[in-house]
């Protein structure tokens, strides 16, 4: 059985490399969950099917960042609990998570099933490629309970400051696909549906082992689902919805971005993919290390112990800043090598080259904005950190893209990425710094 850590004690700078290195090493595997999806697919299929599971890939996405939302809702308020050492609000708050994620993946499973010819068909899904796509996504959408569910454990056992055990299911189901995936297309011939199949079983494999784990070794004081009460379901809802919306946000801005791309031609819309292929995984260290400070600043705003929550900020900066800034100079190094794993048109090539070399020397701000918002995201302040992902997507990275590729070209897009960086941080800052984010209370009303 895996330690859970009191992280409202303790060396914070040991606590943080330790509990943060199993977090990145499990974004990392779910990353690989999708390539090996895309890699088979690709190679025994063919591009219509590639094709039809990236679209059907994109609306399950969607779905899932509303997960996500709650999963950080979750990991504020139990938490904060864990801080409090309050077993009966912990056991009342796992119980109301889990009856709403029940509903709620049972509610879009099957609206999600039933409509799925039609939310591709909003996607603009090429005929050639709706039933492939279609076949896939119904399917999908009839295992989602599993996608919540193993999830959603791995968010209360990190809350509970235990991040090594997450790191076995999501192992599992990544080994169960990589497996299946080409039995279930190939040898079985079931082609996108295989993928699909393999998916769903991998997953909900990893949810049945992760649920009996947890409730045999106690991890986790899970009970019988009963019916939550009305303030159970507000503060969950309160903080779950702004949280899934700021993904939206964070999409929106992304394909807002791609439309200042593509008016330079196929060879730069090539070279931006295959460099944003590298940067979701250059940035999978800044992102673990932003839940890691949210779990241990979470259990230590439990107890308004605001000295401590300073401390764990000033260390998660500091550690992100060295490990983003040695990773943007192994970028500026070699980033012409890891393009052309992904494509080998010169143009292209020399494009994602210089686009990352650029950006590179501003990711450790960019990782600051995950350590910031982690932080103030940990206190509650969910609408809060919405408002932050606004200015910087729409106000400052969008903008400031259009604005310096008018002026510089190409070499434009990524100076304009990398200034949103930068002046992304210091608002992310001065909120941290100024804002009323500390006043936050979230079971005020439960100590009256």
């Amino acid at each position: 059985m895996q330690k859970q850590h009191d992280f409202t004690e303790g060396n914070i700078l040991r606590q943080l490399i330790v509990f943060s290195g199993p977090v990145m090493l499990t974004s990392l595997l779910q990353t690989s969950y999708q390539f090996a999806d895309s890699l088979w697919v690709g190679n025994l299929l063919g591009a219509d099917a590639l094709g039809a599971v990236s679209i059907s890939s994109m609306i399950i996405f969607t779905v899932l960042s509303f997960v996500i939302g709650l999963n950080n809702a979750a990991l504020t308020i139990l938490s904060q609990q864990k801080g409090q050492d309050n077993e009966a609000g912990l056991k009342r708050y796992l119980n109301a998570f889990v009856v709403i994620l029940t509903v709620m993946s049972i509610s879009l499973g099957t609206i999600g099933f039933l409509f799925s010819e039609q939310l591709l068909a909003l996607m603009g899904t090429p005929d050639s490629m709706m039933d492939q796509a279609k076949s896939y996504l119904q399917i999908n959408f009839l295992g989602i309970l599993f996608l919540f569910g193993y999830n959603f454990i791995s968010t209360v056992l990190r809350a509970l400051g235990d991040s090594k055990t997450p790191l076995r299911f999501v192992l599992l189901a990544v080994i169960m696909n990589i497996v299946m995936n080409p039995l279930f297309i190939a040898v079985l011939n079931l082609g996108v549906e295989g993928a699909a199949y393999a998916t769903i079983i991998s997953q909900g494999t990893a949810f049945l082992y992760g649920l009996i784990y947890v409730l045999y070794h106690k991890l986790a004081p899970f009970s019988m689902p009963s019916l939550p009460s009305r303030s159970e379901v507000g503060l969950i809802l309160n903080l779950g919805i702004p949280s899934g919306l700021q993904m939206a946000v964070i999409s929106a801005g992304s394909a807002a971005i791609m439309t200042v791309v593509t008016t330079f031609g196929g060879g730069v819309v090539a070279g931006f993919s295959a460099a944003q292929r590298l940067d979701s995984l250059i940035m999978l260290p800044a992102q673990a290390l932003g839940i890691s400070v949210s779990s241990m600043a979470g259990q230590n705003i439990g107890i308004r112990n605001w000295s401590r929550v300073s401390s764990i900020t000033k260390y998660g900066i500091l550690y992100n800043f060295s490990v983003m800034l040695c990773i943007g100079i192994i970028v500026v190094l070699f980033a012409e090598h890891g393009v052309r794993l992904f494509i080998n048109d010169e143009e292209a090539v020399q494009f994602g080259t210089r686009y990352l070399q650029i950006v590179a020397l501003c990711y450790p701000f960019l990782g600051i904005n995950f350590i910031l918002n982690g932080i103030v995201r940990a206190a509650g302040a969910m609408y809060q950190v919405l408002v932050l992902n606004i200015i910087s997507f729409w106000v400052l990275r969008y903008p400031f893209t259009a604005l310096f590729s008018h002026f510089f070209g190409e070499t434009g897009i990524a100076l304009g990425m990398g200034s949103s960086f930068l002046f992304s941080s210091l608002f992310a800052y001065l909120y941290y710094r100024f804002g009323k984010w500390r006043e936050k209370e979230l079971f005020a009303k439960e100590r009256q």
